[in-house]
Formats: structure tokens, sequence, C-alpha cells
């Protein structure tokens, strides 16, 4: 059975509706500077001069994994939940009926694509029905997929990422539920570990958080810390094209604002077109010290999906 999430993350899935209902609807922040048919948001700023950059950092060969393994198990906003069932079709005795005796295994899956290590596209998430770029759900939204903004119109995300340890910037192993990180501390872990972010990177934030999947993944559930909207209008400022961290939502959970839920998505996902990935394994990179690495990410190109279970690299 999957392990249920708990009533801070469920009370924040029935509080979204609320909160989005509440903010300004208006075009102030649509069309995008992109263009008003955009669908790519900041991977525009994905050059083949960024890819070149990033890829002279390559100078150990050393390759991190950034995905976790997704199962039965792993703790998901609920009411999300994954499986893989094994079967051998029409093998009876294990083996297709040949004269060579082939066998043959085939598995399929059932769940939400919104579990484990994931990335949002720009359909996720929006501000009262409004979506990235003034898309309206009523014209893009079914049942059987999106018609825009899907996660097959992502461009392979081939650039520059950098890493801001913010468990190190606050001399603990991990921090805590609701443990908000400011603007200004993202500027001040920066300063400190000599972090440079650039237009088109990939910015990685470590907590520890990501540890208690497994040694704890009824904990890792139940709330996170992470950015606050201040943070994540700042990060925007940068001009990165993804935000990403070791925790399943990214953002502090309890919220500050309990009316006020999930506004860190709005500015990035709906405000700016700019990724959000979740549940990065950034243990080894932060273990290692990596400040900056080439970041690789080819999406599953599942038509119509909002979001993808994925599992991108770093190398240094």
């Amino acid at each position: 059975m999957l392990r249920q999430i708990g009533k801070t993350m469920l009370a924040a899935a029935l509080l979204a509706p609320l909160a989005a209902s509440g903010q300004q609807s208006g075009a102030n922040w649509y069309p995008s500077r992109y263009g008003a048919d955009d669908q790519i948001g900041a991977m525009n700023l994905l050059t083949p001069q960024k890819v070149l950059e990033a890829a002279r950092l390559v100078q150990r060969g050393q390759v991190y994994r950034l995905g976790v393994p997704v199962g039965r198990e792993t703790p998901a906003f609920p009411p999300r939940s994954a499986s893989v069932t094994v079967m051998m079709p029409d093998q009876f005795g294990a083996t297709v009926p040949s004269e060579n005796h082939v066998s043959y295994a085939d598995d399929m899956f059932t769940g939400w694509l919104g579990v484990g290590s994931q990335i949002d596209s720009f359909a996720h998430l929006g501000i009262d029905n409004v979506f990235y770029n003034g898309n309206h759900a009523r014209d893009f939204i079914r049942t059987t997929g999106v018609t825009r903004l899907g996660v097959e119109g992502i461009p392979p995300m081939v650039t520059r990422g950098v890493l801001v340890d913010m468990a190190r910037a606050r001399s603990k192993p991990m921090l805590e539920e609701g443990e908000v990180i400011t603007a200004d501390d993202l500027r001040a872990a920066m300063r400190d570990q000599g972090v440079e972010v650039r237009q088109g990177d990939v910015i990685l934030i470590h907590t520890g958080w990501v540890e208690l999947l497994e040694r704890d993944p009824a904990r890792f559930g139940k709330g996170e810390p992470g950015i606050d909207n201040g943070a994540a209008e700042f990060l925007a400022s940068l001009g990165v094209v993804a935000v990403g961290a070791d925790t399943w939502g990214v953002e502090a959970v309890p919220f500050k604002n309990p009316n006020r839920v999930w506004e860190g998505h709005q500015t990035l996902l709906a405000k700016n077109g700019i990724h959000i990935l979740e549940v990065m394994d950034t243990r080894a990179l932060a273990r290692d010290g990596a400040k900056e690495f080439l970041f690789v990410l080819g999406q599953p190109l599942l038509k119509g999906a909002v979001q993808a279970i994925i599992n991108p690299i770093a190398i240094r």
C-alpha cells in the first residue's frame, strides 16, 4: 500500500482552488515576453552557445543520478500513487510455444505521473484557471490530455546546473518541516558558497530532506522545507529555466499563510514559464561540494501529460 501523505498535504490540496481564485487573473503577467503564442517559456534561453558553455564544465567525467526509484511505497501528494505489474502474457509454463523456448516478461504501469522525481509542465498549475501565457483551462485541458503546454513540447534540457546547499548554509544536515528559504537566504548562501547563477541555468536547492525518503517516508510526505514566493520571484529574476529541490513540492509546507498556497508554483510556472523539478536527489552533489555542472534531461514524451517522472543527470 502507498504511504499516505498526511493531513497537511491534503489540506493544501483542498485549499489550492480557493487560493487560486483569490489571485488577480488580470493580464499583467501575460502575454509572455517570448510572444503571445509561446509554449516553452524560459526554455527559449537554451541556445547552442549555452549548451557549449555547459559542456565545458565536464572535467572529471563524474555522473550523478538525480532521480529516485519510484514504486508502490513512494510517498506522493494525495491521491497520487504508482505501481508496476509484471506479467508473462500468454505463456503457459512461462514459455512461448516455440522450438527455441522463448520466454519474456512485460510490465504495466498504473499510476500518476507526479510521483517521485518529476517535472512540472506549464499545464500543471495556474491562476484562476489561467495558465502560462494566458492559456485558459477551458481551451486546452481535456481528460484525454492537454492540447497545449504538455510535457511532450518541452525541449531537451541541456544546460549549466548550479547547486545551492541550504543545509550547509544553516550548518545542519537537514532543514525542518515548514522551514522557509527566502530570497535573502538564497543570496547569502550563493555568496558564501561562491555560486553564480547565469541566464539559462537550472538551479537546484539542497535541504537534506530527500534523506527521509528512505529513512522516514511518512515524515517526508507530511511537510517540507522550501522557498517562499519572494524566493521564487528572485529566482525568476535571474533568468533560470528550471528550479528544483530535494523535496516533493519545492515550497515550504506547512504554508506560513494557509490561505495562500503554492504561490511559488504560480510565480514560476504560470507567470514566468520556468519549470519545476521535484524530488531531486542532490545528496551526492552536496557531499562532493559541487557548485556547477552539466545538467541533462530528456523527459518522456508523454503526449498531453502535465507532469512526468524523470531521472535527470549531472555531469562534472
